[in-house]
């Protein structure tokens, strides 16, 4: 993979990032996203803003929410920005313990990406064909999917 790069591509390249926790019964919660800082230089917000409510639109409607005693449900989507797929080619490096373990998982598939740097350090190179937590389009991608399928089940979006 590192070879079918060009120069531009490999410096393009996210590095993944992974946040370990201890819970308090003593288990490991381990998040992994993409470090999309390095996007902000190239992308303007325009191109990967997601739509968002204001905390004044926020506190407006839990106010009337209250006031009129609806019943609200809050819900979460797990993997969330999994679901919606990537638009455009957008890589990622793994280093270290993280490519050691990826490449266990399918070996026959991964080895041959793999490379060292003068370190000693094992590196590999990805592309991304979904959206991933820390880019800068996650929040838009997944926006897009989750309004389209929500207006394909007969929900009507109001401004």
């Amino acid at each position: 993979m590192k070879e079918n790069l060009t120069y531009d591509e490999r410096k393009k390249a996210l590095r993944y990032i992974m946040f370990l926790k201890e819970k308090c019964d003593g288990s490991i919660n381990a998040c992994g996203c993409a470090d999309g800082r390095p996007q902000c230089q190239c992308t303007s917000k325009v191109e990967v803003s997601s739509p968002t409510k204001s905390l004044e639109a926020l506190m407006l409607s839990c106010d009337i929410d209250a006031k009129e005693d609806r019943y609200v449900i809050v819900t979460d989507i797990p993997g969330a920005f999994l679901h919606a797929d990537s638009n455009e080619d957008m890589h990622m490096i793994l280093e270290g313990t993280i490519a050691e373990l990826i490449i266990k998982l399918e070996p026959s598939l991964y080895r041959k990406h793999i490379w060292y740097t003068q370190k000693g350090k094992l590196m590999l190179y990805v592309q991304l064909r979904k959206a991933l937590f820390g880019t800068l389009q996650a929040a838009l991608l997944f926006w897009k999917l989750l309004s389209g399928t929500l207006q394909e089940w007969g929900f009507t979006i109001i401004a």
